[in-house]
């Protein structure tokens, strides 16, 4: 949640969850793109011509795939098909209320396809042991994601 996209909003909603300083999970940081991870994922982005992206989290076998309305039409074919490969479940919430993701920041400024695939059901950090479901559960995401390019 360190994407140029609304990112003052992902602020005030994690500030007012309590995640107000670094810690394991739900900071923002201090601004977009001040941690080195989110501005090299940023740069690398910039400097390709993808057509779609697919972010990966683990938590809920769920795809979050719309942000504000303004993600193309097609981008819900895409999401169908990664429903049928993989059995998780579409989100088709506008507005998740998280905000300044990579997702979020990339449908909001190219207008094309982006994917959060949450992995996985349980307490983080998942274990091991459901490495074999969730590999098999994302390997027909990852071939037609590969295939819309």
């Amino acid at each position: 949640m360190q994407f140029p996209s609304n990112w003052i909003l992902a602020r005030r909603n994690k500030f007012a969850q309590g995640f107000t300083r670094p810690a394991p999970r739900d900071f923002v940081g201090y601004g977009p793109l001040t941690e080195p991870e989110s501005l090299a994922i940023y740069n690398y982005t910039l400097s390709h011509t993808f057509r779609l992206i697919i972010a990966y989290h683990t938590q809920g076998e769920v795809i979050f795939w719309r942000y504000l309305d303004l993600e193309p039409d097609y981008a819900e074919d895409i999401v169908n098909l990664f429903q049928q490969a993989s059995g998780y479940t579409p989100d088709d919430r506008a507005d998740t209320g998280s905000f300044a993701g990579y997702r979020d920041w990339f449908i909001d400024n190219y207008r094309l396809p982006g994917y959060t695939v949450e992995t996985g059901l349980g307490t983080n950090p998942l274990p091991i042991s459901q490495f074999d479901k969730i590999y098999n559960d994302n390997i027909g995401i990852l071939m037609i994601g590969a295939q819309q390019v």
